[in-house]
């Protein structure tokens, strides 16, 4: 069949690699489909180019997947709309965390033909098969589709356990050249990135947090290191940015992979999501020693009752001591904190704030977010229950406007209150991250025309 994958437009200068849409792209083509990417990530083309091609081009079906996010959201249903009014309209099918957790409102709001729930590249396959034979919706597991204006779900399909097995990224596919660009905290302005998974999934449970597969699955480093070695001989990448939830995943784990990394002189620099009661000074040694320069920590809360009731598993003495453990082996953490989950108050966010001017090494700009209750996690249920929030409707339709404003309100604070509370406390987190910028700035020009420091490439490099 013929196959259209759509990288929406993030309105992103650089955008990151659609690693989603590369799996499920490589899995087609080796099923011996014909596979096409919609670059509007790149070119930021209008969705009416999307219905001027469709209408020039005859494509047998046609695929978006999204996260859930109140941007998203209206771009799918623009997307959608572009879809549904062009001529030779193809097979529409949904996937990814946007609409997974509510296909019955997806379905109905984007008129897609299906959704596919969950680990996609077995399932895609499979209704692929199914739509080239003429069988029934009903033989595929893992989507959701609508039958005489009801919502039907199929079983889900079984997780690929040997995740090694799944053929590695199309980039063939993709302008790579544009995704080489991202740029990521301590990069070098002539390093070529691209993202890696070395594993799907996450064993941890937080309340804010939706995955539609339960578990940790992880990849063999042999398998990680191959793809490496692959993305550096062809696409000239030399930084990686380990894209996964939780790269470090035990510390047996993370030790085994960087092992790896030393052993098979890779010579790349790269990051990692990782896990602060993970964060210790052995361990951290060697993730800097394989190339590490970069650990993004969740660290959600500086408020010890609070980090109970989100079940983040972590005490504010372990935050500490691995955020110390990391700056003093060199490299440097990212600070995730959020406001606003069960039983926060004022004092939970002063705590917060205090952490970052302490810690902050300012290698990325931070702020504090509301917490948001996105569609099929523990808080979005919570939030019904409680009265808080009617339906998925009524969260993108009218409370989830902007993922820097509340869109449902937790606390006993009143809404304009926590609003004043996160102006105040980003307005100083801004103005020490800026203040840092003017002081390093200043450092560099005293190095310049006092030192005569003749390896300065201009005030103008960004």
């Amino acid at each position: 069949m013929r196959i259209l994958l759509v990288a929406y437009d993030n309105d992103s200068y650089i955008s990151w690699f659609p690693q989603g849409l590369a799996y499920i792209a490589s899995t087609c083509v080796k099923a011996g489909h014909e596979v096409n990417i919609y670059n509007q990530d790149v070119y930021h083309w209008p969705e009416s180019h999307l219905t001027d091609l469709l209408n020039k081009e005859r494509y047998d079906f046609i695929g978006v997947s999204a996260c859930g996010g109140y941007y998203q959201y209206r771009k799918v249903l623009k997307i959608s709309e572009a879809i549904n009014k062009s001529k030779y309209r193809p097979f529409y099918v949904l996937g990814g965390h946007l609409c997974a957790p509510e296909p019955d409102y997806f379905l109905k709001k984007t008129l897609a033909d299906a959704i596919v729930i969950g680990e996609g590249e077995i399932t895609v396959i499979n209704l692929l098969e199914a739509l080239e034979h003429k069988q029934s919706l009903h033989s595929v597991n893992g989507i959701a589709f609508l039958e005489n204006g009801q919502c039907i779900q199929t079983p889900r399909q079984a997780l690929i356990a040997d995740i090694d097995k799944i053929p590695l990224p199309a980039w063939d596919l993709f302008p790579i050249d544009h995704y080489a660009l991202l740029r990521m905290p301590n990069m070098k302005n002539s390093e070529r990135s691209m993202p890696v998974l070395s594993g799907r999934g996450c064993s941890f449970k937080c309340n804010f947090c939706y995955r539609m597969d339960q578990g940790f699955r992880g990849r063999s480093a042999e398998s990680i290191v191959e793809e490496i070695k692959i993305l550096q001989k062809n696409y000239a990448i030399s930084y990686i940015i380990f894209s996964d939830e939780l790269l470090m995943s035990s510390p047996q784990r993370t030790v085994n992979l960087c092992e790896s990394f030393i052993k098979n002189k890779l010579d790349i620099r790269w990051d990692c999501n990782g896990r602060l009661n993970y964060a210790k000074p052995d361990v951290l040694k060697l993730m800097k020693e394989a190339g590490c320069v970069f650990i993004n920590y969740g660290i959600e809360s500086m408020d010890e009752q609070a980090l109970r009731n989100m079940n983040k598993a972590l005490t504010v003495k372990q935050i500490i001591s691995g955020i110390e453990n990391t700056l003093a082996a060199g490299m440097s953490p990212g600070f995730n904190i959020i406001f606003g989950n069960i039983g926060e108050t004022a004092e939970s966010l002063r705590l917060g704030v205090e952490f970052l001017l302490k810690y902050d090494d300012h290698a990325q700009m931070r702020t504090i977010r509301p917490v948001t209750p996105y569609p099929g996690c523990p808080l979005y249920y919570y939030a019904i229950e409680k009265g808080l929030l009617k339906d998925c409707a009524d969260f993108y339709e009218h409370k989830h406007m902007n993922s820097d404003l509340l869109s449902v309100n937790f606390t006993d604070l009143s809404d304009d209150e926590f609003h004043r509370l996160l102006y105040e406390a980003n307005q100083k987190l801004l103005s020490n991250y800026y203040a840092a910028q003017i002081k390093n700035t200043n450092q560099v020009i005293r190095k310049l025309y006092i030192e005569k420091d003749s390896l300065f490439r201009g005030f103008r490099q960004s």
